[in-house]
């Protein structure tokens, strides 16, 4: 054994809850707030990550000398693979008619949260050993468990080349982030586009603002009136898209309640002063997280306006380095959103499927690389800018 893996003792939790909130966010830090203890206990409490919805904790915990926390692995059982963001149901659907049984599997995830993070969580100080016994202890658990397969969604890179080395597949994938190049103002970075660019954003914004007042708020100016709102607007969106409600109502309250501080939500009122529209952000130390949009009233440009240039305005005010924005929706390379990669690790039990997959990722990621080229090449800034 690496030195001083010899004392740590790996242990499976029943949920976050197992673990006071000091000691896991001494492991989680304080930059990123979708590992903060408050969180995971947000999703878990409120029925949102529930054994009943197809999510059982299955946390590892390493404790060193005198149970001092070292490092924590957040992990669930899932019976299926929804609210993932990174999509294997073809995965499943080979394995199963070969007469294989995909599900359950392990996730090591964030529960519906695409952001790129450290997905193993270790105290600084911690022995080095710490990261190793934890994703062996999560290894054992598949074959003890019998699942087919572990996966590691949104790690960082370096976890993910980490993870690599130890016989774990990584796949590539691509979101659209906004990069703070030291602007003082909108206007500054305004002043970075194309003039054709700039002018279709300004036009965007003044239509998005014609009998509309948007208001960004945080900490103590959310109310309870806003979260009501906010959680209209969520199942209205879910509604009309066909899509489901991971959520619950009871979520939202408790991140309101636990994480006020790290809340940015921006409300869309009319000009009665009643909320027509929503967009829930999550603040972290260098960067604001585009989360949720919603609206009960389809005004033109105002989703853009909430979601993207709102949210670059509160990233100039407190010198964030970026706004991450999620997957999905080419129209955010045109407001200054650029394609960024992002990485999975996956470690298949089955050698037949694994090998499968293998080829697939292998063949998948030129396309991946080829489509964020493509995108890149309709950034709206200017060449000197470095767009």
């Amino acid at each position: 054994m690496p030195d001083g893996e010899e004392r740590l003792t790996v242990e499976v939790l029943s949920g976050v809850a197992d673990v006071p909130a000091g000691e896991w966010d001494a492991c989680a830090g304080t930059a990123d707030p979708f590992v903060r203890h408050a969180f995971f206990a947000a999703l878990e409490a409120s029925g949102s990550a529930s054994p009943e919805r197809g999510w059982l904790p299955r946390h590892l915990a390493a404790y060193g000398p005198r149970r001092l926390l070292e490092g924590i692995l957040p992990l669930y059982l899932k019976s299926h693979s929804y609210g993932e963001y990174v999509f294997d149901w073809a995965w499943a659907e080979a394995f199963e008619r070969a007469g294989g049984r995909y599900y359950p599997k392990l996730q090591a995830a964030i529960p519906f949260t695409p952001v790129t993070g450290r997905r193993v969580l270790i105290r600084e100080g911690a022995p080095p050993a710490t990261f190793g016994a934890l994703i062996d202890a999560a290894l054992r658990l598949v074959g003890k468990l019998g699942v087919s397969s572990l996966h590691v969604t949104f790690p960082t890179e370096a976890e993910a080349r980490a993870l690599q080395g130890r016989g774990f597949l990584v796949r590539l994938g691509h979101q659209f982030h906004w990069c703070n190049r030291g602007y003082g103002t909108f206007n500054d970075f305004l002043a970075d586009l194309a003039a054709r660019k700039r002018k279709a954003i300004r036009k965007e914004r003044q239509k998005a603002l014609t009998d509309v007042v948007l208001r960004t708020l945080t900490g103590p100016d959310i109310e309870e009136r806003h979260w009501q709102a906010f959680w209209r607007f969520y199942l209205d969106t879910t509604q009309r898209k066909w899509a489901h409600a991971y959520l619950t109502r009871d979520f939202f309250f408790r991140l309101g309640e636990t994480m006020a501080d790290r809340v940015v939500l921006v409300i869309a009122e009319n000009m009665a002063g009643h909320p027509i529209g929503g967009a829930l952000n999550l603040l972290g130390a260098d960067a604001l997280y585009g989360r949720y949009w919603g609206a009960s009233e389809d005004r033109p440009f105002l989703h853009f306006e909430a979601c993207y240039y709102r949210a670059i305005d509160f990233a100039i005010d407190r010198g964030l380095a970026r706004v991450e924005a999620g997957a999905q929706g080419e129209h955010k390379v045109r407001r200054g959103y650029l394609p960024t990669r992002t990485w999975s690790a996956h470690w298949i039990a089955h050698d037949g499927l694994r090998r499968a997959i293998g080829r697939f990722l292998d063949a998948e990621r030129p396309t991946v690389e080829a489509e964020m080229a493509a995108l890149a090449l309709e950034s709206p800034y200017r060449d000197d800018a470095g767009g």
